[in-house]
């Protein structure tokens, strides 16, 4: 992305979202889980608890594989008494199926895709635009700043409030960099443990029971979430947009250190970062080492230390 028209656009959408009413299409899976088993086998596959969510409700939840590693940060919807719809990031549907599959065994429930659309509101004037038809999900977010609600379900397009704006996968890109909001793919894989990416308040509870994958969440809960690495954001003064790319991936030099102590896992322009008046500055997400203590100054680029550029790693969000 270059240019000063794209730049212009992905500062209108940008504003959008933050502070009037910004649509987004979220390339989003959707698998159902239904029957009378519905409710104890979830109770006993996710982190969250899952019986007190009335139909209608959502919240965010974790599936790990058995040794504690994420196979889906996910949310779960109650479609009714006994059905749900866990929706997660586009590629990773089957995965979710796949892996509730294994384990179901004899429990009377039925497993399988849902061709739903989400289409997600965000910005500060989204409750009062309200929607212009009663989608079936209207589900509120608040992660990190980033205020509104996702509309889940057939029709979910006709729901968009007359006046909202349809925004750009940059300015949404931005939008989940500077709230420090990870994504299935990019910061979140199978070998993700949910304390490294600040997952375990939101989506874990403590009181419900067992579920699979329990063990290590609550070993490291119990020892103070101390991990090898967490999840930290990244701003870049003085490069351009078109250095998203290049910085993306890119490994990360403490200044002193032989070694890397971490690595970029997503980077976008984020018009809420830089200086006032500089039209925004390069953000990313990243991992570090637990023995770097942000805020702190951080190199990026290349392996030969001359061709490094400056960096500033910073505690999430980028911008709340």
């Amino acid at each position: 992305m270059s240019g000063p028209a794209t730049l212009a656009g992905l500062a209108e959408d940008y504003r959008a979202l933050r502070e009037g009413t910004g649509a987004h299409r979220l390339a989003h899976d959707v698998v159902a889980v239904t029957g009378p088993d519905a409710t104890s086998y979830l109770q006993g596959q996710l982190s969250q608890d899952v019986a007190p969510i009335e139909v209608g409700g959502s919240s965010p939840a974790l599936l790990l594989w058995p040794d504690g590693k994420l196979a889906a940060l996910l949310r779960v919807t109650r479609t009714a008494m006994d059905a749900y719809a866990l929706d997660t990031d586009a590629g990773f549907g089957e995965v979710v199926a796949v892996r509730l599959a294994k384990f179901k065994l004899r429990t009377k429930v039925d497993i399988g895709p849902l061709e739903w659309p989400c289409v997600a509101l965000r910005g500060a004037a989204v409750r009062a635009a309200g929607v212009r038809a009663a989608p079936p999900f209207e589900l509120a977010v608040d992660w990190n700043g980033a205020h509104g609600v996702d509309l889940l379900g057939p029709g979910a397009d006709g729901a968009v409030p007359e006046g909202a704006r349809w925004c750009g996968e940059e300015a949404w890109e931005a939008l989940r960099v500077e709230a420090g909001i990870p994504k299935m793919g990019a910061e979140l894989d199978e070998r993700t443990i949910a304390a490294e990416a600040h997952l375990v308040e939101r989506t874990v509870s403590f009181t419900k029971g067992c579920y699979t994958g329990q063990e290590l969440v609550a070993r490291l809960d119990a020892r103070g979430s101390r991990v090898a690495r967490r999840l930290c954001g990244l701003v870049v003064e003085g490069a351009g947009a078109e250095d998203a790319v290049r910085l993306a991936g890119s490994s990360l030099w403490a200044p002193g250190r032989e070694k890397p102590v971490g690595r970029v896992t997503s980077a976008a322009w984020c018009p809420g970062l830089g200086a006032r008046g500089a039209g925004g500055a390069l953000g990313a997400l990243c991992y570090l080492h637990r023995s770097v203590e942000v805020p702190a100054e951080i190199e990026w680029g290349s392996e030969e230390p001359g061709e490094r550029r400056p960096a500033e790693a910073r505690s999430l969000p980028l911008v709340a």
